[in-house]
């Protein structure tokens, strides 16, 4: 299977770690260990005993239970723990997507939703978003071209990398296209629990479509990227395919992965909080520059 270079990652892998000041990070500064243990007030003296097996291999109860109160609608069959986000979106496309299948994803994005299908066979149709209309789907430009030989929609919401957030009447609208032509829909979330007004998590996907597929993980409202940790939450059929396709592609993840993200979640509400905050700084901080007057006369 040939495929196209991940441009975005090979510039993160060529700059990320030599940078002085690195201001395209895409995660809220990272938690450390005692960071999170601090936070969540946790004991962890039992971790020490644990064996270090192959663990839970759709992830431990307390990790999909936990991943569950994230959503609104999911139980534990809906839920397959993957590697990283990463990992959860190339499971679905695996599982779900055939040579010849007609897939629209909405750019701009993460190149994995299009590249992947696009190595896999598919006829891939990039849906842009426009800046005049606040990076948000036209939707009556969306209903034209979802026609009845659409496979499945990608996109992701929060957006990555406009930071738009579709409303979720809007969502719901969308899903009224992807179900006259019977389409999936592939929504990455990572970002979502980040949502600087309102309530900090949108609707996700799986809670408002049979079809709907969302994928998570801990690395950007989690700020845990180092533990490796996403997953899919999905219909229990749709999740027992995926689940047929991970079996070659994951075993299981670490344990100690899905304990420390187990304490994360339980404690999300505080680990957020701290991440909004953090944004909010941050962004009063460019306000104020960019309201600053030039430092040098540009002719």
């Amino acid at each position: 299977m040939k495929i196209d270079n991940f441009k975005v990652e090979e510039w993160f892998n060529k700059y990320e770690h030599w940078a002085k000041y690195d201001l395209a990070d895409t995660c809220v500064e990272s938690l450390s260990v005692n960071e999170l243990l601090a936070l969540s007030g946790a004991d962890v003296t039992d971790i020490f005993n644990r064996k270090l097996n192959y663990g839970a291999i759709h992830g431990s109860d307390r990790l999909k239970s936990a991943i569950c109160s994230l959503y609104s609608a999911q139980k534990q069959e809906n839920i397959t723990v993957t590697h990283g986000a990463i990992g959860a979106n190339q499971l679905v496309m695996l599982s779900l997507i055939e040579p010849n299948d007609k897939v629209i994803s909405i750019v701009p994005t993460y190149q994995q939703h299009y590249s992947i299908p696009k190595s896999i066979g598919a006829n891939v149709e990039l849906f842009f978003l426009k800046e005049d209309e606040n990076w948000l789907p036209n939707l009556d430009r969306l209903s034209e071209v979802v026609g009845g030989d659409t496979k499945i929609i990608c996109m992701n919401n929060p957006n990555n990398p406009t930071g738009a957030v579709i409303p979720d009447d809007m969502l719901k609208k969308i899903v009224e296209i992807a179900q006259k032509s019977n389409a999936y829909i592939l929504c990455d979330e990572v970002y979502r629990g980040l949502n600087h007004s309102g309530n900090p998590f949108s609707d996700s996907i799986a809670d408002i479509y049979d079809k709907g597929v969302s994928t998570g993980s801990l690395s950007k409202t989690f700020s845990l990227a180092g533990l490796r940790l996403g997953w899919i939450a999905a219909n229990a059929d749709i999740i027992d395919n995926i689940n047929r396709q991970r079996e070659y592609n994951t075993i299981s993840v670490g344990i100690l992965d899905d304990y420390f993200a187990s304490i994360a979640i339980e404690n999300k509400d505080k680990i957020i909080k701290r991440n909004l905050d953090k944004i909010k700084f941050g962004k009063s901080i460019l306000m104020d520059l960019a309201n600053q007057e030039p430092r040098v006369q540009c002719i």
